[in-house]
């Protein structure tokens, strides 16, 4: 082949009223590589039913708290109660819908949480364990 001495012809100008596209994605940098993996969770957890399992387990801790006459029965109750939402929550997480088992583990948590607190505390001033 002989060497070639002209020079390129220059490129043709575009049409008259074309604009270029703006929209495009830039090229990738890398692409001989593959797309990179998107991992989605095969059961989203959405705030309704989230919100629904709170309400609820609050309406069933405030229910089985006020079956309480004091500081022990109520820590009893609540005890009781929160045992008996987190095998709700349990069944709901295997099998039901797992936005309404976090707001149901998420109240019975609190709830329990806050009955022990009031259990220590009088345990504190008192110097006499409410829950015998």
């Amino acid at each position: 082949m002989a060497d070639r001495q002209v020079s390129w012809p220059a490129a043709a100008p575009p049409p008259p009223g074309y604009v270029p596209p703006r929209d495009l994605p830039p090229p990738p940098i890398f692409t001989g590589l593959p797309p990179r993996p998107v991992y989605r969770e095969p059961h989203p957890v959405a705030a309704g039913p989230v919100v629904s399992g709170l309400a609820a387990t609050t309406l069933w801790f405030v229910l089985f708290g006020s079956l309480g006459s004091g500081l022990g029965s109520y820590a009893w109750w609540t005890i009781g109660a929160a045992l008996a939402a987190w095998g709700v929550s349990v069944v709901l997480t295997l099998l039901g819908d797992r936005g309404v088992a976090v707001g149901v583990a998420v109240a019975s948590g609190v709830a329990l949480s806050l009955a022990m607190f009031f259990v220590t505390l009088d345990w504190i001033t008192t110097l006499d364990w409410p829950l015998w």
